[in-house]
């Protein structure tokens, strides 16, 4: 090949450089994350991680705003109806993104009102107890409840998140009756389980970890199909009694955003949560919280999250559950 014709060949390469960097899209104004829940549970967590990472990167501020209340659908709400420009971001979970779907009777949104971004972490649950409850194992906590019928209560971060419904199918399966005491987040829910206000809960063990370590509640069983590294020694749900064999609930956190939010914008999000999610300090972090990272595109995030609320449907019609939002 001659150089001219060589040089012919390079002159596109070097007009397009320019034209591509000039697609890409960055922030103009401040980045704002929504968390559909209080502080401190790991949907918090996860934007304040995300919040922290986009700032520097971006050279824009990135400030959290928790709206919780309705199982996450008031603050799902508030990002539905935000400009999707790719300033609004919603940190979203199980609960409000998959479950809520077929929970709730007069849902005000739609799987096609929200655009996935990136998926972050998943978890299993864990079910913890107070110190006062006196089981020490999952067939004695199941014992213990049959004896008292209704008279225990166990919290939840809302109505229609992960460990509410993990509440209901455990009680379904094991055939016990406890009273469901919603909380606007896991970590007040946490807190009034330490306070010995409820007896015991379904919690995420990316956040609930911390009051494990703390002796604060005690740990019976995680909600993963295996035993967790963080808790070896913490058997899984299923291989506690029979009636728990099919027993498996992972819960999961990413960023999404309003739907029509320009490609270009959700491009260069996700973008920066896959080198948020491949940093070494990240995945340090994740694994003492007992998660993992769940890197992948938008359009993996988007089939993932389709599959999860085909999974939970299954799961609410079979157990004939359905509420409005309250």
């Amino acid at each position: 090949m001659t150089p001219t014709r060589r040089g012919a060949l390079a002159l596109p390469a070097l007009l397009l450089a320019p034209a591509a960097r000039a697609q890409e899209w960055r922030p103009s104004q401040p980045i704002r994350i929504v968390v559909p829940a209080a502080p401190g549970g790991t949907t918090d967590i996860m934007a304040r991680l995300a919040a922290a990472h986009l700032q520097p990167r971006l050279g824009v501020n990135a400030v959290v705003e928790n709206r919780s209340g309705g199982g996450g659908t008031i603050g799902t709400m508030e990002v539905v109806r935000a400009a999707a420009d790719g300033h609004t971001l919603l940190s979203g979970n199980i609960g409000p993104q998959a479950i809520a779907y077929s929970l709730f009777r007069n849902l005000p949104y739609t799987p096609a009102s929200l655009a996935p971004v990136a998926n972050m972490i998943r978890g299993p649950n864990v079910l913890v107890v107070h110190p006062a409850v006196p089981a020490r194992t999952v067939p004695e906590l199941v014992e213990h409840l049959r004896r008292n019928p209704g008279r225990l209560s166990y919290g939840s971060p809302g109505v229609g998140q992960s460990p509410h419904l993990s509440g209901v199918w455990f009680g379904q399966l094991t055939r016990t009756d406890a009273i469901h005491v919603p909380f606007r987040g896991a970590g007040p829910a946490a807190m009034e389980l330490v306070a010995g206000n409820i007896q015991f809960m379904f919690d995420n063990l990316t956040s609930g970890i911390e009051q494990i370590r703390g002796n604060r509640v005690r740990p019976l069983a995680v909600t993963s199909t295996e035993r967790n590294p963080q808790l070896p020694d913490i058997p899984a749900l299923r291989e506690t009694m029979p009636e728990l064999a099919e027993y498996e609930v992972n819960s999961w956190f990413g960023l999404f955003a309003p739907a029509a939010t320009p490609t270009p914008a959700i491009a260069t999000l996700n973008r920066e949560v896959q080198a948020l999610l491949t940093a070494p300090e990240t995945r340090a972090r994740f694994s003492t919280m007992g998660g993992e990272p769940m890197p992948g595109s938008p359009a993996e995030f988007d089939r993932f999250v389709r599959a999860e609320t085909a999974k939970w449907r299954q799961v609410i019609e079979r157990e004939g559950l359905q509420i409005d939002v309250s």
